[in-house]
């Protein structure tokens, strides 16, 4: 039998549905890869072997009882920021470090639905915070393409066991670029959705008006398969939208020609690295070759985007976080004063609840997430608010119609994902501004709220990933993703997944389905 661990998850479903081979066997494979190179990659904060396989039993009965899933018996890793009802959800955080989620988010529920079983919970920077996974109070996630690189972040887990194939399939979530970067980094493919398409009930908030849950893939048909699942309106969701279902699968191979792609001449700025600047130029070749007009456009705020993100992700940060105050789940510095006063306290106890309240936070958090639970705070208070805060959403209003003025010219836009590629572990840790430097490209589509994604476009010379960026119009992903698709089949794609790593006889054996 071919190696499982090969397969995509459109393949791995149909073979389930066939009976070519079972769900248990999936998940057998998967589960002794990802045993065998987590201890080094640290892409897995904890692993669900048992529900993992008691869901592909189930699996298995289904399909031998005639239901039809579209994920029939597709591992699925999860990002530790989307509840699984049942298992641990940290967020990479030592505050809510044993907390156990009581319910399924939406996507969960509907993955569920169609056969997915999840396979474990994926590091992240903490809430959701970097662009490197250095941020994790578990430990950093190392780049299967070189381990002395970061996998990006704040999705670094799930991106890394994408691309070592410890998962066919990962969720992570996308509040100013954290699918799409660590999606290239890694040298996968990365699907943040429109705003709202997705439900976010079940996700911790980090920003609410940016946040948004999608898919990492080895390739563009299963970011389609996926994404066709877990989208949809939700009422338990404020922020979902109601929209036009489409059938992102129909005509996903048909012909692109005809379409039109600007390329913003503002992506070439001082900083970016003259071998993804060659690749994106090659994408842009690639894209006329199959018959698509392009044409260079004007996104004049687009530099404003990191100012702006940086002002309005870490208000909404400092009104969700919190939440997180040592009281009513998550770490705890110890118990409010006895009535009977000092006397009668405890040792360990606080003097009053606010010294609980900053003792808990103070002890719980890491130092990324304080420094944005300061920034948003001071950018909330008195006498700040509209100086700082107001103007913010005032620029990214401009944001929006630069987006809308170019979408009235053409169909896609086409930008770098980062400015270069992966850097090493720990080298921007110490330098904030240098590390929000990776997220330009990707901000402003979060700020827009339209769709991106990050698509493989190549090897630098020393042999690391590069990723281009397609983006859309609002709730046209079907274009977006045809045109990725096109693009993929052109040839511009990574063929080779990477195993610096050697398998142990018996993890191999499992993978080869022995």
């Amino acid at each position: 039998m071919a190696d499982i661990t090969s397969l995509t998850a459109y393949d791995i479903a149909e073979g389930v549905r066939a009976r070519k081979f079972s769900a248990v066997d999936v998940s057998k494979a998967f589960l002794a890869r990802a045993q065998a190179l987590n201890p080094t990659l640290n892409a897995f904060l904890v692993i669900l072997e048992k529900e993992c396989l008691a869901q592909a039993e189930q699996v298995d009965r289904d399909v031998a009882a005639g239901k039809k899933m579209r994920l029939a018996g597709v591992p699925v890793a999860v990002k530790d920021n989307i509840n699984i009802k049942g298992a641990p959800t940290t967020c990479s955080s030592k505050i809510l470090e044993g907390y156990i989620a009581p319910y399924d988010a939406t996507v969960i529920t509907h993955l569920r639905a169609e056969g997915a079983v999840f396979i474990g919970k994926t590091n992240l920077d903490e809430f959701a915070m970097g662009s490197s996974t250095d941020n994790s109070a578990f430990g950093v996630t190392r780049n299967p393409w070189a381990l002395d690189r970061v996998p990006g972040g704040s999705s670094g887990g799930s991106a890394a066991a994408v691309a070592a194939r410890l998962a066919p399939v990962a969720l992570g979530s996308d509040t100013g670029g954290s699918i799409r970067q660590p999606a290239a980094l890694c040298g996968i493919v990365g699907l943040k959705p429109t705003y709202g398409r997705v439900s976010r009930y079940g996700l911790v908030a980090f920003a609410s008006s940016l946040d948004q849950i999608g898919p990492l893939t080895t390739d563009v048909r299963d970011a389609a398969l996926v994404q066709s699942v877990i989208e949809g309106h939700d009422p338990r969701d404020s922020t979902s939208a109601k929209f036009q279902a489409q059938d992102l699968l129909g005509g996903f191979e048909d012909s692109i020609k005809g379409l039109k792609v600007g390329i913003p001449k503002e992506c070439f700025m001082e900083g970016l690295d003259p071998e993804v600047e060659q690749a994106t130029r090659r994408a842009l070749e690639s894209l006329k070759e199959l018959g698509v007009e392009t044409r260079e456009v004007s996104l004049p705020t687009m530099s404003s985007g990191l100012s702006v993100y940086y002002l309005v992700a870490p208000s909404e940060a400092s009104a969700n976080l919190a939440r997180f105050d040592g009281v009513r789940y998550g770490h705890s510095a110890g118990r409010a004063p006895l009535p009977t006063g000092e006397g009668g306290r405890r040792p360990g106890e606080g003097t009053s609840l606010l010294d609980l309240y900053e003792r808990s936070r103070g002890e719980g958090f890491g130092p990324e997430v304080k420094r944005r639970i300061m920034l948003g705070t001071y950018a909330l208070s008195a006498g700040y608010y509209e100086a700082y805060y107001g103007k913010a959403q005032r620029v990214r209003t401009l944001i929006r119609r630069d987006f809308d003025k170019a979408f009235a010219e053409v169909d896609l836009l086409l930008t770098p994902t980062t400015p270069t590629p992966a850097f090493k572990i720990g080298e921007k840790v110490s330098d904030p501004l240098q590390m929000y430097l990776n997220d330009v490209f990707t901000i402003p589509c979060n700020l827009a709220g339209v769709s991106g994604i990050s698509l493989p476009a190549g090897l630098s010379k020393s042999g690391l990933p590069i990723g281009v960026q397609l983006m859309g119009r609002n709730f046209e992903e079907g274009i977006l993703l045809r045109a990725s698709r096109a693009l993929e089949k052109s040839g511009m794609r990574i063929q080779q997944v990477p195993n610096p790593l050697p398998l142990g006889e018996d993890a191999r054996r499992a993978g080869e389905g022995k």
